[in-house]
């Protein structure tokens, strides 16, 4: 599909005359928004917005967890030319007054009152749209009320054609892992050549229905309903985490987007269901898993059920009860966001469900490769996207060019170029391409640990192996400068609490828990797996259990539930310390 813009994506989304564009939940019900509905809504708002002096270039602030009026809103921006600003709902007051304080937002839309008053403390002098009616903002619901129809407005569609490629669509706030957030200035074009190629490998239509609940305000999650707006398929809106797996059961969707972490969950929750049942149920989990490893490259290209009778039984019994927890109906699975690993890959293989790993940043629309049904190889990104150049620096990092990358951070040159060679954007992550075209992600570049030794050290493939284990919900490695790998471990609380309660362990809180020598034995043995096939300079020989659940809200990882390694190092100062007390002295 050749998009030159994004309202290209709007024009497509809207011009199909369905009734069901999207799916919105009304308490227990879902309620369908036809092409008509959003189209004039859009137009409704784009005219509003204009008549507050919103003009081609000017800052509009999102600040919305997932739903239908965060995609009006933000089309309404992108036809009149403005630059939409997403928000993550989650970030302090000090962190959206900065947001809003360096792009110079004039509008800021919000989803809730708590939104709107956490605006409204940050001494924002603009106007304020609140989604949700209350006492604060003028109401989303009356700008875009009208009656709505088939017929198009002709002015409007002339008037879209007028955004170019070139000009400048949204600025996005990185979620700062490694320092300050810095926004990423993306153009029309950018993310319509990265659309036009994703929309090439990938072929859905209107029978297709996708559950959007990856923060918007992250440009995976963007680039993903962009995808299914231009290629026709029903998104179904939810905005809380614990919504999902109802709104999955209820919709029914037969595509899947999430990071890793999401499917993490899903197989320690399968992992812990099976522990709790014990018995029986829990020996045929296991043959079942093992029985799925025989097939699991088959099953990884997407090539039809394997004819084993094993595995028709291992299916039947509980390859289709997973399936089921996603719907029942998903096709497609895809990760992206962060590396998914080999081995949480390799277990829904032989689970029977094959995940398509991608990767990109926010700098490049985001996506620069992609594994695709019938090309699928587990443990990699995929191949690389036809219009996206890629090279390797000396140290192994991965460098790439193409019309998708980013125009630079906004009001940032020095910063902007620091990452840049030439065309060349220095993605700051390790890499490598095999002799059939895939790429690999090893780790990101300022994270590799450099023991005192000499030795690199990548983090990321050694927590994604300990993190398989249901066990664990977080970890992470330390070493830098220092003797050998130690590890700080944020335990999976619910899976240890039900553990424990079986041993009869009878711990007062969560910090006497974490401290029983018996729970950490049980960890023990969850590193000495790992530590098998670690070489000896990677070996974890320390590991230190905290009593903290690390979340978005406590700072620890980031909206897209990415590990905040240097919050981390930080807050557990005192007990990294301590497992290297006396160790450079030997």
């Amino acid at each position: 599909m050749d998009l030159r813009t994004l309202n290209d994506v709007f024009l497509n989304a809207t011009s199909r005359g369905s009734e069901r564009a999207i799916l919105t939940p009304v308490g227990d019900q879902w309620e369908a928004i036809s092409c008509d509905a959003l189209y004039w809504s859009t137009r409704r708002l784009a005219a509003w917005l204009q008549s507050q002096g919103i003009a081609k270039g000017d800052r509009v602030g999102l600040i919305a967890e997932n739903r239908w009026e965060w995609a009006v809103t933000d089309f309404a921006s992108l036809t009149i030319g403005a630059v939409d600003v997403p928000m993550f709902p989650t970030l302090t007051a000090d962190q959206t007054k900065a947001q809003l304080v360096d792009s110079g937002t004039k509008i800021v839309f919000v989803s809730t009152q708590d939104v709107a008053k956490k605006v409204v403390g940050t001494g924002f002098a603009g106007t304020i749209v609140s989604m949700d009616s209350g006492e604060i903002g003028i109401p989303f619901a009356d700008l875009v009320k009208g009656e709505n129809s088939s017929a198009r407005d002709a002015a409007f569609d002339q008037a879209l054609a007028s955004v170019q490629p070139e000009d400048m669509a949204t600025i996005i706030y990185t979620s700062g892992t490694t320092g300050d957030a810095k926004g990423v200035v993306l153009s029309h074009g950018n993310i319509a050549s990265n659309l036009s190629m994703t929309t090439e490998l990938f072929r859905f239509g209107p029978d297709d229905l996708m559950v959007s609940f990856l923060p918007l305000s992250h440009v995976t999650a963007r680039h993903i309903d962009y995808l299914f707006y231009a290629e026709n398929v029903t998104l179904a809106y939810v905005n809380r985490p614990e919504r999902v797996l109802p709104a999955m059961a209820a919709v029914k969707p037969t595509i899947f987007v999430a990071v890793p972490r999401v499917y993490e969950r899903v197989r320690q929750s399968a992992e812990g269901k099976a522990l709790k049942a014990g018995g029986l149920k829990a020996k045929i989990f296991q043959w079942a898993i093992k029985t799925g490893a025989k097939h699991r490259d088959k099953v990884a290209q997407m090539q039809g059920e394997p004819s084993s009778l094993a595995w028709k039984i291992a299916n039947k019994l509980v390859y289709s009860k997973l399936r089921e927890a996603f719907g029942g109906r998903v096709k497609v699975f895809v990760a992206g966001g962060a590396p998914l690993g080999i081995d949480l890959a390799q277990w829904f293989a032989s689970a029977g469900i094959p995940i398509l790993e991608g990767y990109g940043l926010t700098e490049t629309s985001p996506v620069i490769a992609v594994n695709l049904p019938g090309r699928n190889k587990l443990g990699t990104i995929g191949p690389k996207l036809k219009n996206i150049d890629v090279r390797f620096a000396e140290d192994g990092e991965l460098e790439v060019r193409g019309p998708s990358i980013f125009k630079g951070y906004w009001q940032k040159p020095q910063q902007t170029a620091d990452v840049m060679d030439g065309e060349w954007f220095r993605t700051g992550d390790i890499g490598k391409i095999d002799s059939e075209g895939f790429l690999s992600i090893t780790d990101r570049k300022k994270e590799l640990i450099k023991t005192v030794g000499g030795k690199f050290i990548a983090p990321q493939p050694i927590e994604n192996k300990l993190k398989v284990s249901s066990l664990i919900g977080f970890v992470a490695l330390q070493g830098d400068k220092r003797k050998y790998v130690a590890a700080i471990v944020s335990p999976n609380f619910p899976v240890l609490e039900e553990w424990a309660k079986q041993q009869g362990i009878n711990a007062s809180d969560r910090r006497t828990l974490v401290q029983d020598d018996n729970v950490i034995k049980l960890y023990q043995k969850e590193f000495d797996r790992v530590n098998q096939e670690a070489a000896p300079w990677e070996k974890v020989k320390r590991f230190r259990l905290v009593s903290d659940e690390w979340t978005v809200d406590g700072g620890e990882v980031t909206p897209s539930l990415k590990l905040k390694r240097r919050v981390v190092a930080a807050n557990y100062a005192k007990e990294i310390e301590a497992m290297y007390s006396g160790a450079d002295a030997e």
